[in-house]
């Protein structure tokens, strides 16, 4: 069999072979070292410094729509702080923050002398014994009056009535269907109904408002309805008390020297709901800001008749309002320069107020993102108070605006409303426990920070 022959015959092969070094035998190659051009490097830094420095030009300067939205959003809420105001202040020209605070200003005293009027005023609220009947003489001749008698039936048809025009803002067929699932919650009829699902460990109950909103709890004894409010970044409560009379504003047991949990103050008052409501100077003994212990009141305050505390016209720039709680239980809003008026029952002051005699006061200089608590009340009387959780990151829950709680109150034909303190401080408790998380980890389902008062709706007395 002839042999085939690859790639030439093996004598050539052979010559190539022979010609080609051994591996050990062949000079190493040199590498080529590249120089170092230092005014290439140079300029490469130049140009991002110079690029760096022209954003940030461009952020601190620019009318641009989206990046004037959240510079403005920036400063605020870094100047809404004690302790952060730096973030604001170092990091950008102080005319730039200058401006916008100037513009926040002017928003508010484009309010004027604005305050609450209720339009003709509503006689008192407070709930009256009926008067006495007018007695008659009768006829003689009538030995016996005939009497009406009802049946069980029709004495809980008359009260499911009831319970359905005090909470006027329930869908129907959700709260039927709750009933029907739960028949238990009707065993001492509906003037007892007690339905309780907002604790943190909860998930509320099927039952939906008109607005769409989830349900939490109802207590028709108590006259108390929570529902759950959601957004665009933000997760709150919003506490429906129905008898106005029973609203105060309640100390902690160390106000002027120390504060309480929001939870604390309500149980030492016979409180079945409590809120957050003055703000407070938030420094420590050393000077320290951000580690107060809630005692020292920013502003003026009374509860029960009781005034505490010194009106600030603005605290860190902002111009202060003050809310009323008077003798007939309606709030009123006004300016901290206006006397505090004698009928006044309980009060605080904060800002800004958000409704004024059902007008919705929107700004476009209250828009910084935060945990919030907000009271108003509605054109039945009813105290609204509303809290948000915010700084929630893990969860994508940062806060809401002002501007989108005073939205949420309107819903529920708010009259008057006003934002109070927030923040780390923001606090609902409800029945023995928390319903809302607080913003600071450390403290978050544990009643956040101490405070000096809270906002106390009570139990009825036995």
């Amino acid at each position: 069999m002839p042999q085939m022959k690859l790639f030439g015959n093996s004598r050539s092969a052979a010559r190539v072979a022979g010609k080609r070094k051994p591996d050990s035998e062949q000079a190493p190659k040199e590498k080529k070292q590249k120089k170092k051009k230092p005014l290439k490097v140079l300029a490469v830094w130049l140009t991002v410094i110079l690029c760096l420095e022209g954003l940030y030009f461009f952020c601190c300067y620019t009318n641009n729509a989206f990046v004037a939205k959240w510079r403005t959003i920036y400063i605020q809420t870094a100047m809404s702080t004690m302790r952060h105001q730096w973030l604001a202040t170092y990091l950008l020209p102080e005319s730039v923050v200058d401006d916008v605070m100037r513009k926040r200003t002017e928003s508010m005293e484009a309010l004027g002398d604005k305050e609450s009027s209720w339009g003709a005023k509503p006689e008192d609220t407070t709930p009256t014994a009926p008067e006495e009947p007018e007695v008659k003489p009768v006829d003689t001749a009538v030995t016996e009056l005939p009497t009406e008698t009802m049946t069980p039936e029709d004495e809980q048809a008359l009260a499911k009535e009831a319970f359905y025009e005090l909470f006027w803002e329930l869908d129907q067929p959700t709260m039927e269907a709750y009933v029907e699932e739960n028949p238990s919650v009707l065993d001492n009829g509906w003037e007892n109904i007690n339905i309780n699902e907002a604790g943190l460990d909860d998930n509320g109950t099927s039952i939906q408002t008109t607005m769409g909103e989830q349900v939490l709890a109802i207590n028709a004894k108590e006259q108390i309805m929570l529902v759950r409010v959601t957004g665009s970044g933000y997760r709150g409560v919003l506490a429906i008390a129905k008898d106005p009379s029973r609203l105060n504003v309640e100390n902690s047991a160390g106000v002027g020297t120390y504060g309480q949990l929001t939870g604390d103050i309500a149980s030492a008052h016979n409180g079945i709901l409590a809120t957050t409501c003055s703000g407070f100077i938030d420094i420590d003994v050393q000077g320290n800001w951000g580690n107060g212990n809630g005692g020292l009141i920013a502003g003026y305050a009374m509860s029960n008749g009781h005034g505490y505390g010194t009106h600030y016209n603005s605290y860190a720039g902002f111009q202060y309002y003050r809310l009323e709680i008077h003798e007939d239980n309606l709030i009123y809003i006004k300016k901290v320069d206006k006397e505090v008026s004698e009928d006044c029952r309980d009060a605080t002051e904060f800002q800004p107020p958000i409704i004024i005699d059902g007008e919705l006061l929107v700004s476009d200089y209250w828009v910084e993102t935060n945990p919030r608590v907000c009271i108003g009340q509605s054109d039945k009387y009813e105290m609204l108070l509303l809290v948000v959780e915010g700084r929630i990151y893990t969860e994508g829950i940062l806060g809401t605006d002002v501007n989108e709680c005073a939205r949420i109150l309107q819903k529920h034909n708010a009259q008057q409303a006003m934002n109070v303190d927030g923040g780390t401080s923001a606090m609902m408790w409800y029945d023995g426990e928390y319903v809302i998380r607080g913003s600071n980890p450390n403290t978050r389902y544990t009643g956040s920070r101490p405070v000096p008062n809270a906002f106390v709706y009570h139990r009825v007395e036995e």
